[in-house]
């Protein structure tokens, strides 16, 4: 067993199936199944469980994969640490990136790393902050944009922008008797039909602790924790709904959705790019990590990512 097994490995991890792993890392799957039927030979267990539905990792499979992905950040770190002695900057780079911000960041953001860094192995990953929190924290991204900094102590946090929550509808379905574009107090959102994500996301946290600490109770009709299927179903005019505009930014473009910023409270919602300490920073994450501020603030500048820059 070696590197490149362990490798092969976590990616049958991050995969519902051998055939999906197999074609992500570009192995056929014959092989890739004699790959997994050597390990747990030589190891003398059970590593995945097969089912017409796909594969599982057993408990041992789960310990595997954990310790793989420890061998292997290590390893990477090791070879962008000899990549820095060298003078160079070249090795990969981890990004977890909120859908929102992914909406509005991740396309100029591989764009420019891929023309300032030719170098560079950008892997944007988009999830929910939660799921980023975990990632940085397993290293299995190197950095990542986060909305709150709950049990993130221990991490390094540049504190890049804040930005205000908006009402959004359809155009012919537009409610408020104040225009597009004006201020509207979030009591006047309270009798409409509102599809927000289910009570758990970060989103619907923040909205609901403004409304109730100011006595407004949301008539919440459609839960979902998807936010482009949220869109298009105000767009549609099936409800309306709050984000950040840059979660937005496609669907106003278009025309598709129109928008007030809600006031009386004003929502903010800050924004940081997060790392971890305690790893030894590359001199690519050390890059990227300049290039995603400079972008980032050039969005801003531009009123593509609308918010108020606080590093600037």
């Amino acid at each position: 067993m070696d590197i490149r097994h362990l490798r092969y490995f976590i990616a049958i991890s991050e995969a519902p199936s051998l055939s999906a792993a197999a074609a992500e890392i570009g192995v056929a799957q014959p092989s890739l199944s004699q790959y997994v039927q050597r390990m747990e030979h030589e190891l003398g267990v059970r590593l995945v469980e097969r089912s017409p539905r796909g594969t599982v990792l057993t408990h041992e499979g789960q310990l595997l994969v954990a310790h793989a992905r420890e061998i292997c950040a290590s390893m990477d770190r090791l070879v962008a640490e000899m990549h820095d002695l060298s003078g160079s900057t070249r090795g990969k780079v981890g990004f977890g990136l909120p859908p929102s911000i992914s909406m509005v960041m991740s396309v100029p953001l591989a764009e420019t790393v891929r023309v300032e860094l030719p170098d560079v192995r950008l892997r944007a990953i988009e999830a929910m902050s939660g799921y980023i929190k975990g990632w940085i924290e397993d290293e299995t991204v190197d950095m990542g944009f986060l909305y709150d900094l709950e049990k993130v102590e221990h991490f390094r946090v540049i504190h890049v922008l804040d930005e205000q929550l908006f009402f959004f509808s359809a155009p012919d379905t537009w409610p408020l008797d104040t225009p597009p574009g004006t201020p509207v107090p979030m009591r006047a959102l309270s009798d409409l039909e509102m599809i927000l994500p289910g009570p758990s996301h970060g989103l619907r946290k923040t909205i609901e602790r403004h409304a109730t600490a100011n006595g407004i109770a949301l008539n919440v009709v459609i839960e979902m924790d998807a936010m482009t299927q949220i869109k298009e179903l105000a767009a549609r005019g099936s409800g309306h709904t709050i984000f950040a505009p840059a979660a937005v930014h496609d669907f106003v473009a278009r025309g598709e959705l129109l928008k007030a910023p809600i006031v009386e409270p004003v929502i903010p919602r800050p924004v940081y790019l997060v790392s971890k300490p305690t790893r030894s920073q590359s001199r690519a994450c050390r890059a990227v990590e300049q290039i995603t501020l400079e972008v980032a603030r050039d969005l801003v500048r531009r009123g593509i990512w609308e918010g108020q820059l606080v590093d600037a």
